[in-house]
């Protein structure tokens, strides 16, 4: 973490960068190898900038351990005075954020390949963070997210915005993620569908996991297990299932890294594609953090993760 009284993390710095530029050059390969032919419009169309697509993606994630609140002030502040000998192509502020949204994609191709490596250890946990772009008293004001941004309700009331659907480990690290409007409920069907795609084993969640698809997401090897509603029979778990139900905080505890480490969350945005990006460098974020909350299963437990 960086302290605005002390110097930046060199070191965190440039594990970032080189972690970035392998899989952006193992990207650059992968798409290069499938052009159509040399005279593809989709080449030429390719923007042109002195910031490599690994420098503009570093800078984005960098943001999150400034410590900075406002990403002007990070710019201007500590990547145009500190860091220019790290980034001696640096362009101007306003030209960095009209680069911001070219990397959305590779941003969000470089999460899933992350999440990748997380370990599949057969213990899930999954919820959804709720992101708010403005307050709900404006909403008809807000003219940013007119057409992208929806209005959900989540146990905190009714807001605007975006929802951030996670799925961690029991050592808190990120297996998949999907970012959806508001309005998407967390049993949506579909939505369970790409979130379980590539994973087995024994996910706990609250009661608004509770889904008409259980049988079929059990079937392909994921076992959904969570807390039933008041006019629902109650039925009986085994022991393991109950104790690593009620270590479902973890996840709240990496929603709240998000908010209070991270600067997932705010409603400075002044166009929706770089709301995304930056909900992107978040997560990315997230997978260089030191201090993940896990959850120390007891050796007498004895749980079967298939």
């Amino acid at each position: 973490m960086y302290d605005k009284d002390s110097k930046f993390s060199e070191e965190l710095l440039i594990k970032i960068f080189v972690e970035i530029d392998d899989i952006c050059s193992l990207l650059k390969d992968y798409v290069q190898s499938h052009w159509l032919s040399d005279s593809s419009p989709f080449k030429k169309a390719k923007c042109q900038s002195c910031l490599s697509e690994s420098e503009i993606i570093t800078l984005l994630i960098f943001y999150h351990y400034s410590g900075y609140k406002c990403f002007e002030y990070y710019y201007k502040r500590l990547v145009k005075k500190d860091l220019q000998s790290y980034f001696p192509r640096l362009v101007s502020y306003n030209r960095f954020l009209e680069l911001i949204e070219t990397v959305q994609l590779p941003l969000y191709i470089i999460n899933k390949i992350l999440c990748g490596r997380s370990e599949q250890t057969g213990i899930y946990y999954i919820d959804s963070k709720r992101l708010v772009v403005c307050h709900n008293k404006r909403i008809t004001q807000n003219k940013v997210f007119q057409g992208v941004a929806t209005r959900g309700k989540s146990s905190m009331g009714w807001f605007y915005g975006f929802k951030l659907h996670l799925l961690i480990n029991q050592k808190g690290e990120a297996i998949n993620f999907e970012i959806t409007a508001a309005n998407v409920a967390d049993n949506n069907q579909d939505l369970l569908r790409r979130i379980f795609s590539q994973t087995k084993g024994t996910c706990f969640g609250d009661k608004g996991y509770l889904s008409k698809i259980w049988q079929e997401l059990y079937q392909k090897g994921m076992k959904l297990v969570t807390k039933v509603k008041k006019n629902m029979k109650n039925k009986l778990i085994p022991s393991q299932e109950r104790y690593l139900l009620a270590k479902r905080a973890i996840i709240e505890s990496v929603n709240d890294i998000f908010i209070s480490v991270f600067d997932m969350e705010h409603s400075r945005h002044r166009k929706p594609e770089n709301a995304i990006t930056n909900i992107l460098a978040a997560c990315c974020a997230y997978y260089f953090h030191p201090d993940k909350p896990s959850i120390n299963i007891p050796k007498g437990l004895n749980y079967n993760k298939g």
